[in-house]
């Protein structure tokens, strides 16, 4: 034994997502690229907008001292102060510096709240479907991630979230706009999950946190807007990145926001400043943060991900796929025609078409298309998906 039975453990479950990627690296090299349609990975196909690089170079060109030098933990003040001016205009509430943390990435900001606020055993609430990678963030920090279903469109089922809620919980944990289903949950719906955590918080004389995982929040579609949280519960935090709006997921920025009427803003805040350093990240990347800072609000062309998902939508249609159309994020979370949605990704693997089941995300009988890539991939894959289709229509 080489390694740590519990990581030998975890590789077993390894995300659907790196193993369709991976497989796709191999049929790529034998049938050549053009030749592969590949949808496993939301890594965002737009550049970065021309902002990000000018701000890039004039900032890779100064030569103030201190620039690489060491930070306070939570970030530098005058980026967390940038930073906090635009979530307080999101979030219609007074946000300072001191409610923002910079950190590296969503997945860091999480990692960062988990570790301060569970105790071994604590159980942390989800929606389902879910990013899988939570079960892993959950566990790296002793939680327990519980999952409840969502009604048939992916809204909010908040009956099953009150029923799951008990002793041990200490967040609710959503995506929105979710990732792998492009829903944005209402602000009725989150108003009305905000009264029953105080409810059941104040019963059980525990504080339990609304934690919004938010990095699609700017990847919305038809004029849809992402109705912010602080306003609908005060114990919530935010957990987002700028790693899809501006496409650049490699540089692992982002932030925690806290809602400054938190009932332990300021233990919580100490905590987590602590967390991000005995974590390992010790602090966001400067050179990042400073870039951020003079960019807030900057993304992409948003209409070329709404454009690419409507001739996807339309194209499988009539291909006569059954799904509800995402108002967000870049994915799309169709219905296998067939319960094993496993085997109805293999036969459209046998068409060089690359996708995620929906059982890798808890949404059995589904699958995931990223559709983040070129046009020509969505196009020209059209006909591999409609011969899957007409397959298991002649089957059945």
């Amino acid at each position: 034994m080489t390694i740590a039975k519990k990581i030998e453990k975890a590789l077993s479950k390894s995300s659907w997502i790196r193993k369709m990627f991976e497989e796709g690296a191999c049929l790529k090299a034998e049938h050549g690229p053009d030749n592969v349609y590949d949808f496993s990975l939301g890594n965002p196909n737009l550049k970065p907008p021309e902002s990000f690089r000018n701000s890039l170079i004039d900032i890779a060109n100064s030569s103030v001292n201190g620039n690489h030098a060491y930070m306070p933990n939570v970030g530098f003040p005058y980026v967390r102060k940038l930073v906090a001016a635009f979530v307080s205009k999101e979030q219609r509430a007074d946000i300072s510096e001191n409610e923002i943390i910079m950190t590296c990435g969503a997945a860091g900001a999480l990692n960062v709240i988990f570790k301060t606020i569970l105790d071994p055993g604590d159980e942390i609430i989800t929606p389902s479907p879910y990013f899988v990678e939570y079960n892993f963030y959950a566990d790296n920090h002793g939680g327990i991630l519980k999952t409840v279903p969502t009604q048939p469109d992916f809204s909010l089922d908040i009956t099953a979230i009150s029923s799951a809620i008990n002793h041990k919980t200490k967040a609710v944990l959503i995506n929105s706009p979710n990732n792998p289903t492009g829903r944005i949950y209402s602000e009725e719906s989150l108003i009305e999950l905000g009264a029953i955590l105080n409810e059941k918080g104040k019963k059980s004389g525990r504080t339990i946190y609304l934690v919004s995982d938010e990095p699609y929040r700017k990847i919305v579609y038809d004029g849809v807007k992402v109705p912010g949280i602080f306003n609908c519960y005060r114990n919530s935090i935010i957990a987002t990145s700028y790693s899809k709006d501006i496409s650049i997921p490699g540089e692992r920025i982002g932030y925690i926001a806290v809602n400054p009427e938190a009932v332990f803003r300021e233990n919580l805040m100490n905590g987590m400043a602590l967390s991000n350093r005995i974590l390992g990240f010790v602090n966001a990347p400067a050179l990042m943060q400073r870039i951020i800072a003079s960019i807030q609000g900057a993304s992409v062309d948003i209409s070329e991900y709404q454009r690419k998902r409507d001739i996807l939508c339309n194209n499988l249609e009539k291909c006569g796929y059954e799904f509800v159309r995402p108002s967000g994020a870049f994915y799309l979370f169709p219905k296998s025609p067939v319960p094993d949605d496993v085997k109805f990704v293999n036969a459209l693997k046998d068409e060089l078409i690359l996708v995620v089941p929906g059982s890798g995300f808890g949404g059995h009988g589904h699958f995931r298309i990223a559709f983040c890539v070129d046009d020509d991939t969505i196009k020209n894959s059209i006909p591999g998906f409609k011969r899957a289709m007409e397959k298991f229509r002649s089957e059945s």
